[in-house]
C-alpha cells in the first residue's frame, strides 16, 4: 500500500505538485485557507480537510508548502496544527522557504512527539511544479529522505540531501541569491541592448548560445520581450526570501553586495505596487532608470 500523503497550501506551487501525487498513486488529503482552492484536487481524488490537524491525522507523510515562517508555523504548530494531529512515526515535510532557524525550531518541537520533519524547498517556479521536474533540496535525516523518496520523484527530477534539518532552506536560500542576480544580469544585458537601439529578440538569441546562456534568460527574457510578466513566481515572494537571506547574512556578518543591490531595486517594484508580478519585472526598474523599454521587434 502507497502511504498517505497530506499536502497543506494549494497556491501556484502546492496545487500542481498536488496533482503530480495524485498521478503516482498516493491517496492524498489536502487543506488550503481559501477552502475553494481545494475544488480541482477533490474533482481528481483528493480529500479535502477541514484542518491541518485533519490532515495530519489521515496522513503517514504530512506536506507543507506556505507562504513564510510565520505560516508553516501555524500549519504545524498552532491550536489546530499538524502536530496535534500527526502519530507518532509519521513525518512532516516542509516545502515553503523560510528560515533555517525556525525549520530547526519546528523539527525540535516535532520530534518530542516522535514525528520526524524534512525540511525540502524547492527550484523550478511554477513550470516545474507542473511538470514534475523540480529541484528539490533535502536537510534532515537521510533514512527519512529515503522514506519520502517515492513521493519526492512524483513532484522533482533533482533531489539532493543537504545536510541535517535546516540545511535545506540554507540551500534555497543560497539559490535565490543565485536566482536575483541572474533577473539583474539579464535585465542589464537586455536594457543595455534595447538602449543601444539593438533587435533585442537577435541579441538573446545569439548569448543564450554562449557563456552567458542562463536559465532566466531561456525563460524569462522571452516574456520580457512579449511583455508579459505573469508570475512563475512573485515578487512579493522574492522579497520574502531576499529578507531572509539578508537576515542570516547579517547573524554571520556576512557582506552580499549584489543581493543587497537587488533587494533595494526590488522595493521599487513593491513600491509601484507590482508585488504580485512575475520576479522578472525586476527588468522594469532598469528600464526606468535607462528610460527604455525592452521589446521584441514587431
Amino acid at each position: 500500500m502507497p502511504e498517505k500523503v497530506g499536502l497543506i497550501g494549494l497556491g501556484i506551487m502546492g496545487k500542481p505538485m498536488g496533482k503530480n501525487v495524485l498521478k503516482a498513486g498516493f491517496p492524498l488529503t489536502v487543506w488550503n485557507r481559501t477552502i475553494s482552492r481545494a475544488d480541482e484536487l477533490k474533482e481528481s481524488g483528493a480529500r479535502v480537510a477541514n484542518s491541518p490537524k485533519e490532515v495530519a491525522e489521515n496522513s503517514d507523510i504530512i506536506i507543507t508548502i506556505v507562504s513564510d515562517s510565520p505560516d508553516v508555523q501555524e500549519v504545524v504548530l498552532g491550536d489546530d496544527g499538524v502536530i496535534h494531529g500527526a502519530r507518532s512515526g509519521s513525518v512532516v515535510v516542509d516545502m515553503s522557504t523560510i528560515s533555517p532557524q525556525v525549520t530547526r525550531e519546528i523539527a525540535n518541537a516535532l520530534r518530542e512527539k516522535n514525528v520526524d520533519m524534512l525540511d525540502a524547498p524547492v527550484s523550478g517556479g511554477e513550470k516545474g511544479a507542473m511538470e514534475g521536474t523540480l529541484s528539490i533540496m533535502v536537510g534532515g535525516d537521510a533514512p527519512v529522505l529515503e522514506r519520502v523518496r517515492p513521493v519526492f520523484d512524483a513532484m522533482g527530477k533533482r533531489i539532493v540531501h543537504i545536510g541535517e534539518n535546516g540545511m535545506g532552506q540554507v540551500c534555497k536560500l543560497a539559490n535565490q541569491i543565485a536566482v536575483v542576480l541572474n533577473n539583474l544580469s539579464m535585465s542589464e544585458a537586455l536594457v543595455f541592448a534595447a538602449k543601444s537601439g539593438a533587435d533585442v529578440s537577435k541579441v538573446l538569441e545569439a548569448i543564450q548560445a554562449g557563456a552567458a546562456g542562463s536559465w532566466a534568460l531561456n525563460n524569462y527574457a522571452p516574456k520580457i520581450l512579449r511583455r508579459d510578466f505573469s508570475p512563475g513566481f512573485m515578487v512579493s515572494l522574492q522579497q520574502k526570501d531576499l529578507k531572509l537571506v539578508m537576515e542570516a547574512a547579517r547573524d554571520m556578518n556576512l557582506s552580499l553586495p549584489g543581493t543587497a543591490l537587488t533587494y533595494e531595486l526590488q522595493k521599487s517594484l513593491q513600491a509601484h505596487g507590482l508585488d504580485k508580478e512575475g520576479n522578472f519585472a525586476l527588468v522594469k526598474v532598469i528600464e526606468q532608470l535607462a528610460g527604455v523599454k525592452v521589446k521584441g521587434e514587431s
